[in-house]
């Protein structure tokens, strides 16, 4: 049997009623809902409507915790399934849940039902879920799993709280300043026009700059918004990518900020997928698969192939000179003791307690930094202003 998902019009003809249903063929399907007194509108296959799901991280994190507990209680896997189902508020889950689960009752295993929502659950993921099936530990292995994901999501959290107060500011006093010069300072142009006087330099500065912006904004602008749109559509291609990430890495401290997230990435993958009995090379493919910026990506593909070719993975990551040396040696000690999986995490322990630091460090400067800039081209504007005014008092006088 298959599920579908279906859209009808109920008995009163004023309702319309959403939801799924198992049947057959689609042909059964409308069978079942006309008996049910529906007429149909529009059916589709789930699997068809599963193509556009999506979840968030935090949201999958959570679906792991529960899945884990539930498994760890001694739930089967179609019970558990039906049980988070149940007390899921979120359609998208249910609806997923449901694919899942009849998949499941299909025969097929967990790790290769997962497999039909590639979007949903990446490759590290799958990986880890078919590692837990093979050794009979999956309860721990999606603990572990649990884990990870919501670390992650609290780096993520962290790396963009970090930006959102600057950004309002920023957005604020950018705000205020352009109001100002395209408003308040033509305003105050009438009143020094009439004025037989040689205005002072920051005033003829700021006449100039509003003056500009008036008559060139609109075109300014303009070509802002054209040159996002083509920088936006040249990322597309993985040459000018390519391009971007390297120079962004050489950037003097936002560079060791990406590379340092980028570690983070990597190694906590590499660990938890080596920690639960994952081939070393499907781990670094799976964990390669984590990483965004294409140089560092490129460089751990390129350290899995020479891995493959006999090299030690501490050797490998070291030819690539893209990796920190702390994470070289603690996988080079983590070879050496059998303890791979161990010393993977303590370099992505170390690396994001860096990075939390850096963090950090960095909101607390910035905030403070934005501020004094944009006060002190706000106390420039109001100078200017003020200045003429003061001399044509004094004239008066």
């Amino acid at each position: 049997m298959a599920a579908f998902s279906y859209k009808a019009l109920a008995a009163d003809q004023k309702t319309i009623q959403r939801g799924r249903i198992e049947a057959d063929s689609a042909r059964h399907a409308r069978s079942l809902l006309r008996e049910q007194g529906l007429a149909v509108l529009d059916l589709q296959e789930a699997r068809e409507a599963s193509r556009s799901l999506r979840l968030g991280g935090a949201s999958l994190a959570t679906l792991t915790r529960q899945l884990a507990g539930l498994l760890d209680a001694g739930l089967a896997i179609d019970e558990a399934l039906a049980v988070l189902a149940e007390q899921s508020e979120n359609k998208r889950e249910q609806t997923l849940l449901g694919l899942i689960r009849h998949d499941i009752a299909s025969g097929v295993s967990l790790s290769a039902a997962l497999a039909r929502h590639e979007k949903v659950f990446p490759p590290f993921y799958r990986a880890l879920v078919r590692a837990g099936e093979e050794s009979g530990k999956l309860p721990g292995v999606l603990a572990r799993l649990a884990d990870y994901l919501e670390r992650r999501e609290e780096l993520k959290s962290r790396l963009a709280l970090a930006f959102i107060y600057p950004a309002i500011v920023i957005f604020v006093a950018t705000a205020v300043i352009v109001g100002m010069l395209t408003w308040v300072v033509p305003q105050m142009v009438q009143v020094f026009q009439g004025a037989k006087q040689v205005l002072p330099l920051p005033t003829r500065l700021l006449l100039g700059i509003s003056h500009f912006l008036g008559s060139w904004g609109g075109w300014i602008l303009l070509l802002l918004i054209v040159a996002v749109v083509a920088f936006l559509r040249a990322m597309k291609k993985d040459d000018f990518r390519q391009r971007v990430h390297a120079w962004r890495l050489t950037l003097p401290w936002f560079g060791k900020l990406e590379r340092s997230a980028e570690t983070v990435r990597f190694a906590s993958t590499l660990a938890i997928l080596a920690g639960s009995g994952v081939p070393v090379l499907s781990a670094m493919a799976a964990a390669s698969g984590v990483m965004s910026n294409l140089p560092l990506k490129r460089a751990a593909e390129q350290a899995a192939r020479q891995v493959r070719e006999g090299m030690s993975l501490a050797r490998a990551l070291e030819a690539a000179k893209s990796f920190p040396p702390i994470l070289v040696h603690l996988v080079a000690s983590g070879e050496a003791t059998g303890r791979l999986d161990t010393m993977l995490e303590r370099a992505a322990a170390e690396q994001s307690s860096g990075l939390s630091r850096k963090v950090e460090t960095f909101s607390q400067l910035l905030g403070p930094a934005v501020v004094l800039v944009m006060g002190a081209v706000v106390l420039f504007i109001v100078l200017a202003i003020l200045l003429p005014v003061f001399e044509m008092n004094q004239l008066i006088k």
